[in-house]
């Protein structure tokens, strides 16, 4: 199962609606590893400070504030409206492929965060909606007597109605609705700024450095730093105050790691512990801002890693070395501006080719949006 659109509609600095479609990649036969299925899997997206990469991320995991029961961020509702307009409901749109089905989940929330809205379509076939005034549902797959359904509209308990479904009706381990559960219970959002943050595949923050004390992967994750950034450390573990904690030999000295990683270091350690978590165990993954503590050189090396897991996986970046086709191809990097977001091919009207250097025409303003 994999995400082939998203668009969203009065969130935050959206005023008007914005789609991202993943399911028209360009014929490029480069880098193929980006393109599964037909459908983008991998991408990074650039844009001016201030364009709404990190408001759009967070839009895209609306979905796990009310379909799973995975971390959630405790801000997330402020400023959830788009000024312009307060009064006005957000409206979320997913679609998911599922080996030949669609499905098309729809939304809308006003701006304490509460679902008013809700329609899921499967291949173009409406299998329920519901708004303040009305409820329908499809009764040949879900039979539901009236009473129910006018307890739907009546109430003030504003419950998914998938939730409701989900715990209501015997389900097959394959049905639609499972499936889709398990891809939204397992995606994942993270950055490393001012503040670590996440969304979702997780339940509760851990300690990185208990992670990686327990589970042995003090020289696996040594290693992982020296390939991708050249830095060699020779980890110990130690206890302090009944907490694992890493730590660092250096000539005759025991020091605590935190203490002489840089700012870059911290970070890359925190990407090695979301890779291990999302390593077969991920669905969609967007992180934000993720080199913003990286060498240009590193970010490359990271990015190789990152999109070589199995899953869809998506960043945002201001590195414009990371615009090139040695990486991903045309049709896999995404400008977002002016409330749209494309891939470069769609803003060009030159034909783009694997010798093209793509970072030299954008620092030209070759790509308008």
């Amino acid at each position: 199962m994999m995400l082939i659109k998203f668009a969203v509609t009065n969130f935050r600095g959206f005023p008007s609606k914005i789609e991202w479609d993943l399911a028209h990649p360009n014929s490029y036969e480069f880098n193929s590893y980006a393109i599964r299925n037909g459908i983008v899997k991998n991408g990074i997206i650039y844009g001016p400070n201030g364009s709404g990469k990190t408001n759009f991320g967070l839009a895209i995991f609306d979905i796990e504030n009310h379909l799973t029961q995975k971390w959630k961020k405790t801000d997330y509702y402020s400023n959830f409206v788009y000024a312009g307009n307060p009064a006005a409901l957000v409206v979320f749109e997913y679609t998911f492929k599922m080996d030949l089905t669609t499905i098309e989940y729809t939304y809308s929330k006003n701006a304490q965060g509460i679902l008013l809205q809700e329609t899921l379509r499967m291949d173009n076939k409406q299998i329920f909606s519901r708004n303040e005034n009305a409820f329908d549902m499809d009764s040949s797959e879900f039979p539901m007597d009236d009473s129910v359904k006018k307890r739907f509209v009546e109430s003030t308990n504003n419950v998914s109605i998938i939730n409701y479904l989900l715990t209501s009706f015997p389900l097959s381990e394959n049905h639609y609705l499972i499936r889709m559960q398990k891809f939204v219970d397992s995606m994942l959002w993270f950055r490393n700024l001012d503040v670590r943050e996440f969304i979702g595949l997780e339940t509760a923050a851990s300690y990185i450095d208990e992670f990686i004390i327990s589970n042995s992967l003090l020289e696996d994750f040594s290693e992982f730093l020296q390939t991708v950034s050249g830095q060699v450390f020779n980890f110990v573990a130690s206890k302090i105050n009944n907490q694992n904690l890493l730590f660092c030999k250096l000539e005759n000295a025991i020091i605590p790691f935190n203490t002489i990683a840089s700012t870059g270091t911290q970070s890359l350690m925190l990407l090695y512990y979301w890779i291990k978590k999302i390593d077969g165990r991920a669905s969609f993954v967007f992180i934000d801002e993720f080199d913003a503590f990286y060498h240009f050189m590193l970010s490359f090396e990271v990015c190789k890693r990152l999109f070589a897991l199995d899953c869809q996986v998506f960043t945002s970046s201001h590195n414009t070395y990371l615009m090139t086709n040695d990486l991903l191809r045309p049709d896999c990097n995404f400008i977002l501006n002016h409330n749209q977001i494309k891939p470069l091919c769609e803003c060009t009207e030159k034909e783009l080719r694997f010798g093209h250097n793509i970072e030299k025409l954008f620092r030209g303003n070759a790509f308008q949006i």
